[in-house]
């Protein structure tokens, strides 16, 4: 079954769900992943907070796969290069998004 997480709050009730169905307690989940129950708990509580590194081992040791999926149907139309002028050097190296 698949469970469509839109917003970062959606995450606490998914991640207890998925823990409980595989019959572990925080306690258990912790040991695995080599924390303390109570760190795991606040993980719990606010995975909003963590990286995705470590919900990414939470998932690992729950057993569950990620899957990201377009919101609409329509596909991705490539996006036609640019001919960019040179910039001036800067002193600050910032990425380009």
């Amino acid at each position: 079954m698949d469970y469509p997480v839109k917003t970062l709050s959606q995450l606490r009730p998914i991640l207890q769900g998925f823990r409980k169905a595989a019959g572990l307690t925080q306690a258990n989940v912790a040991a695995q992943l080599g924390v303390t129950q109570q760190t795991y708990a606040q993980l719990e509580a606010n995975p909003a907070a963590v990286s995705m590194e470590r919900l990414f081992k939470v998932f690992r040791v729950l057993g569950v796969d990620i899957a990201l999926n377009r919101a609409d149907a329509r596909p991705v139309k490539p996006v036609a290069a640019k001919a960019t002028a040179k910039r001036p050097a800067s002193r600050n190296k910032r990425e380009n998004w």
